[in-house]
């Protein structure tokens, strides 16, 4: 226990690093990912603003690299990190890597989850006069909301599982201080503490989608 109080302070700051870096690759990934979902599902063919030359080169995009591992690809981007934020380690460069690989991985399940949308909504409103960007807006990701909140919940999942590989360039956060200070130096107190406060916010983040879900489902 009194190792636990010990610790206590390094807990509590890494931590608030950890939701830092989560909360701002989330803020930058998640608008990207909105963003080329949405256009991937409106240029396929037969789509509102049907583009097939556009929706290939997105769809050819995100296949990219979409399916890279993150500690591959947080290592490889190190260069274009340097060129964006001015350095390839840090927080600031692990951010952006985070960003990035979120938006390809955001991407698609956006594109998935308003692919699944009723095509009879879309001709309604199509009917009724509503130009394609109105319909973007007013009836596709109203429509998609609930599912595409489900969808982010499992992103913001997916980027706590990346931010503790943030320590690879450099970067802070729970992942790097269980590793650096618990494993290596071989004080599971460390490593378990670490462990506990993402499963317990692993969880807060899992209920708190969940629930908006379900009342965005039921009006």
């Amino acid at each position: 226990m009194d190792e636990v109080v010990e610790i206590l302070p390094d807990l509590l700051e890494q931590t608030g690093i950890m939701l830092q870096i989560v909360g701002l690759g989330m803020l930058f990934g998640g608008a990207g990912g909105l963003v080329v979902g949405t256009a991937l599902y409106v240029t396929r063919r037969g789509g509102i603003l049907a583009q097939p030359v556009v929706w290939w080169l997105l769809n050819t995009l995100v296949n990219v690299f979409r399916p890279i591992p993150f500690i591959i690809f947080i290592a490889a981007l190190q260069p274009l990190a340097r060129v964006v934020v001015g350095k390839g380690i840090g927080t600031d460069a692990a951010i952006f890597a985070i960003a990035l690989a979120a938006t390809f991985g955001i991407a698609r399940i956006v594109e998935q989850n308003l692919v699944a949308l009723d095509p009879g909504v879309i001709e309604a409103a199509r009917a009724m006069g509503a130009g394609p960007w109105r319909i973007i807006r007013t009836v596709v990701l109203p429509e998609a909301l609930g599912p595409l909140i489900l969808g982010f919940t499992f992103a913001v999942i997916a980027v706590v599982d990346m931010s503790a590989v943030a320590g690879l360039v450099g970067g802070e956060g729970l992942g790097n201080w269980a590793i650096t200070y618990g494993y290596r130096q071989y004080n599971p107190v460390v490593t378990w503490s670490a462990l506990a406060v993402i499963v317990v916010i692993v969880q807060l983040i899992q209920v708190l989608g969940n629930t908006l879900a379900r009342k965005v489902l039921r009006r």
